[in-house]
């Protein structure tokens, strides 16, 4: 079988399967289908990626347990203040994402001006990461979420591993080249979120137009829809990025972009409520997704991997530590 099951038309996003890949039976066209697919568009939709369609309707389950829970009990786990702590919970309106470039200097002010974002969501880490420590629900006020939550998140863990393999393999490198940078999990983040419900007649942005900034994101969502990447050859345009059973959507961070000198591409996307999904009731339906974020350890400093620059293609960027680079980023997300 072959190792790109189709590309989706509109978005150009390839849908790989990775099990040639996972069981070594066609490991290097599956890796150069995936790195294709992040040189054209920054995405790509996994199949067979390790995660069981059992532990992800497990999480998916305890996620929506949580936020329907009443207000009051959400915010006895309450996300500080500072956006450097992501950690915890953020009711609907709370964060803004904001968008910035590599040669732009950060405007806090500007970033004061950005209309938050329609959506409540639940962060955690790694349990050991002493530097920003997770912020559970008390004891007792839901069981089974904590466990749940660390659970997934480790096995999470294990398949990035296995994707950064399949991207060194397919940019030519050593197999093992990713992985000494993202040494542990402790730098990751595991996101539960949930889009309200809205009327059809109210404009809203579930999440506005930004990229990732880390290596590379994981997401699972439900059969909702509304994610939309833009268009690499049409900016300003978007193209729906929609469901498809059992998939995992993988997609390059800023820093990956960067580390690769642009030869992969991180994405503007964002997340719609899209009229046509209306109901009877002209009310859209709520939605779900599970993003976890991949970072590099924090002392990693960025510079070019090998075979992405020469003479005729010099580097673009000055070094930066990954830690840095995340710090900005999180610091204007609040």
């Amino acid at each position: 079988m072959p190792p790109v099951d189709h590309i989706l038309q509109d978005s150009g996003i390839s849908v790989v399967d990775f099990s040639g890949f996972l069981d070594g039976s066609n490991k290097q066209a599956v890796a150069s289908a995936i790195v294709d697919s992040f040189k054209r568009v920054g995405f790509v939709y996994l199949l067979n990626h390790g995660i069981s369609k059992e532990r992800a309707a497990k999480m998916f389950a305890v996620s929506k347990e949580f936020f329907d829970q009443p207000m009051d009990v959400k915010q006895l786990a309450p996300h500080p203040p500072s956006g450097e702590h992501h950690r915890g919970y953020s009711a609907p309106g709370r964060e803004k994402v904001v968008q910035y470039g590599y040669g732009e200097d950060l405007n806090l002010a500007q970033a004061e001006g950005e209309a938050p974002d329609f959506k409540e969501h639940f962060e955690c880490g790694s349990e050991p990461n002493v530097g920003c420590p997770n912020i559970w629900l008390p004891d007792g006020a839901l069981p089974g979420f904590k466990e749940t939550c660390l659970d997934f998140y480790y096995f999470c863990y294990g398949v990035q591993l296995n994707i950064l393999r399949a991207l060194a393999v397919g940019l030519g490198i050593e197999e093992e080249y990713f992985l000494q940078y993202h040494s542990s999990p402790d730098e990751n983040q595991l996101r539960l979120l949930h889009y309200p419900s809205v009327s059809a007649d109210t404009v809203v942005g579930r999440i506005s137009a930004h990229s990732d900034y880390a290596s590379i994101t994981l997401l699972l969502q439900d059969d909702t829809g509304g994610l939309e990447i833009e268009d690499p050859h049409e900016p300003g345009v978007f193209r729906p990025a929609p469901p498809i059973n059992d998939a995992l959507i993988v997609n390059a961070g800023d820093f990956l972009m960067r580390w690769s000198n642009d030869t992969i591409k991180s994405t503007i996307h964002r997340v719609r409520a899209p009229a046509t999904l209306a109901g009877a009731d002209g009310m859209i339906p709520a939605r779900y997704s599970l993003p976890y974020f991949c970072a590099a350890d924090p002392d990693t400093v960025v510079d070019c991997i090998p075979g992405t620059w020469d003479d005729a293609h010099p580097k673009k960027y000055e070094p930066i530590s990954a830690g840095e680079y995340v710090r900005k980023r999180l610091a204007a997300a609040y």
